[in-house]
């Protein structure tokens, strides 16, 4: 599958927020990763539907990745789909009702992923693969930026590519948390092809040039995949 970067607006300055993201995507971004926590389910409280709707009016083509880290997302995914989103992902974890959660997603035309914290065991959504875009596994614990990588997302990585493989299924790899040039290469090699990375794209340097060397890095590393 192709490999395709998203950078986490949560590193990029919000003073200047449409110019930056749009410097990422200039650098060969092609979707927009938008944070949405809510202070409960994880310690941070960052962005809702009213920045989503302002990045949707500046940047009326970008795919809007919304990844809700909340208590109660079906509360919140009418206004974030009116608002713009494209995506909305949800945390296994989170969800009382998955199953009936992705399809009010789905119902509001946006497509749906599932978020594995990284202490939930990927069979924990063998039931919602079917229905779902993306699978978004967390390499990093959920809550802020600048994290270190946690490699066990790697196993994790292999195995949804197995057991995509065994259903026949099509839904799309994602990872998000610590996705630098020194551990993206083995990221893709695990399997995944949805990049989420803020730090490594927003923190320092030309973020334009930033995202698109790892970029590069990634698509490399599909020529060593195993």
């Amino acid at each position: 599958m192709t490999i395709e970067l998203a950078p986490s607006i949560l590193s990029a300055n919000f003073a200047r927020l449409g110019e930056e993201a749009k410097a990422a995507l200039d650098g060969g971004g092609t979707v927009l990763h938008v944070d949405v926590m809510d202070g409960h389910f994880v310690p941070n409280i960052t962005v809702g539907p009213l920045v989503v709707a302002a990045l949707r009016k500046t940047l009326p083509n970008a795919i809007l990745d919304c990844h809700l880290m909340i208590e109660h997302p079906d509360e919140f995914i009418p206004a974030l789909a009116e608002a713009g989103a494209s995506w909305i992902s949800v945390h296994q974890e989170a969800c009382i009702h998955l199953h009936r959660t992705l399809q009010l997603i789905e119902s509001h035309g946006c497509k749906s992923g599932v978020v594995l914290n990284p202490a939930t065991p990927v069979h924990m959504v063998d039931e919602v693969l079917d229905l779902v875009h993306h699978v978004l596994v967390m390499s990093v614990n959920p809550g802020f930026g600048a994290q270190k990588f946690i490699s066990g997302a790697l196993r994790k990585i292999k195995t949804l590519v197995e057991v995509r493989e065994a259903l026949g299924l099509s839904f799309r790899i994602e990872v998000d948390g610590g996705v630098a040039l020194d551990t993206v290469g083995d990221v893709v090699r695990a399997g995944a092809e949805l990049l989420v990375a803020g730090n490594a794209v927003f923190a320092k340097g030309n973020i334009r040039e930033n995202a698109k060397k790892l970029l590069e890095a990634a698509r490399s590393a599909t020529l060593t995949r195993a």
